[in-house]
């Protein structure tokens, strides 16, 4: 029996075609998940990736991951795999609602409300089958502002660098203007290849200074598109996606309302055995516990080496002092977030590495449900919940391990030699780890 409407459906499905017989509803699990992962190899391949091969290694390293196994294995575990699908289904008919083509000083318009409705329409969805779909909103309005915000910081680093007007393209064969874009209507259209990459020009490698740092220059430079004389009318040119947003915040603080209604206006009720960190008394315990709860959380996804169907009780013990040496991994979790995230920073002035926005946003969002910091939820740390923060996880280790084989130009060999040797230890783990999952008796 499943708490969440929408996804008895399925169950409902199952029984009608086939009875109570267990295989079919273990072969409808792997069925979605596979379909999980050709979406994100298409969503990575259109809005994330250049090169279609690194969208299919992010897939490859998704299906095997062996964090997936309480989701796909177990029959409740359906709602996670069917709400990732909704998702990424909601994050691509998003994009698909933008003109992806525009390119000038206004932020792009909405080129099909249809795809943008059906957007909303399988994010509600997706938080029907699980609380964590409606997420997917969150990620859509992040993606569109900084990928699409592009166009008027070009203009705006152009002003500020004394850059000509028009730079260098590359022309078309067989096209008579020459530059790769083309005057439709007063409005620069370019390339379909997405927002990000085909909007990009070439520009001469800038200078490096001794000054400021990468960080500090990048995140100056947003500040003045902010806040310049000549900006003014900010909320003029981002007039589109300004209506996106509201029309999207809107909508689902709307559909939050009504889920809260359809439960009787009061979040759920939990037990300390459900959650032992949230019944302390003492916000120092709670606070490091749910801190170190997070670092927890992306070791299982970096090195799924113990995984347990039920982290519940003392499985996990509280944190109660600051000299508790688990601290330091909580401080190297903010660490390398706070670097990755410095990181977008300074991407943002080129809109280079887009994959590291993405993965951030397909890993944080997906998390903040779970995650205690906004109301409690039922549970210490389970397996099934990471199913859709693993996303991010994997482009963010693809977009790596890219970043490591280029660095490492003469021992590519040794590092694709590498990624394929943890590719085959995974998928024992996966075996290995469904063999537990036969009966009560192993899982136990």
């Amino acid at each position: 029996k499943s708490s969440n409407g929408l996804v008895s459906f399925p169950y409902r499905l199952n029984i009608l075609l086939a009875g109570m017989n267990p295989f079919y509803f273990h072969a409808v699990n792997v069925i979605l998940h596979c379909l999980v992962t050709l979406v994100l190899m298409y969503t990575c391949d259109k809005a994330v990736f250049k090169d279609c091969r690194l969208a299919f290694v992010t897939a490859l390293f998704f299906a095997v991951h062996p964090i997936h196994t309480e989701a796909v294995t177990g029959i409740v575990g359906r709602a996670d795999v069917l709400a990732c699908l909704l998702f990424l289904l909601a994050f691509l008919s998003y994009n698909r609602s933008v003109d992806q083509l525009y390119v000038g000083e206004h932020f792009p318009p909405t080129a099909s409300p249809f795809f943008l409705l059906l957007s909303l329409f399988l994010g509600t969805c997706a938080m029907l089958v699980k609380e964590t779909g409606v997420t997917v909103f969150g990620v859509c309005l992040v993606y569109d502002f900084f990928s699409l915000s592009y166009n008027g910081l070009k203009l705006t680093n152009r002003g500020i660098q004394q850059r000509p007007a028009q730079q260098a393209m590359v022309p078309l064969s067989g096209s008579p203007q020459g530059p790769l874009s083309s005057r439709e209507d007063g409005k620069q259209r370019l390339a379909p290849r997405g927002a990000w990459s085909s909007c990009r020009p070439a520009v001469p490698k800038e200078p490096r200074s001794g000054g400021l740092a990468v960080p500090s220059r990048a995140a100056w430079a947003i500040c003045s598109y902010l806040t310049a004389n000549t900006n003014q009318n900010f909320l003029y040119t981002a007039k589109p996606f300004l209506k996106r947003a509201a029309l999207v915040i809107s909508y689902v603080i709307l559909v939050l309302y009504f889920r809260l209604w359809i439960m009787g206006g009061s979040m759920p009720m939990f037990s300390e055995q459900d959650n032992p960190a949230s019944f302390s008394p003492y916000l120092l315990t709670r606070f490091l516990t749910y801190s170190y709860l997070l670092a927890f959380n992306a070791w299982l996804l970096l090195a799924p080496i113990t995984l347990c169907y039920d982290w519940q009780v003392g499985s996990i013990p509280l944190v109660e002092s600051i000299w508790d040496v688990r601290n330091l991994a909580t401080v190297f979790l903010v660490l390398v977030m706070t670097l990755l995230s410095l990181h977008c920073i300074a991407a943002f002035k080129k809109l280079e590495h887009k994959e590291v926005l993405v993965g951030l946003s397909f890993l944080v969002f997906p998390f903040i449900p779970a995650s205690n910091l906004f109301f409690r939820v039922g549970f210490v740390v389970a397996e099934r919940v990471l199913y859709m923060p693993s996303m991010g996880y994997c482009i963010l280790f693809v977009h790596g391990l890219k970043k490591l084989s280029t660095w490492l130009n003469k021992w590519r060999i040794t590092v694709l030699t590498l990624f394929a040797l943890l590719l085959l230890l995974f998928s024992w783990k996966t075996v290995k780890q469904n063999e537990i999952w036969l009966s009560r008796e192993s899982l136990f």
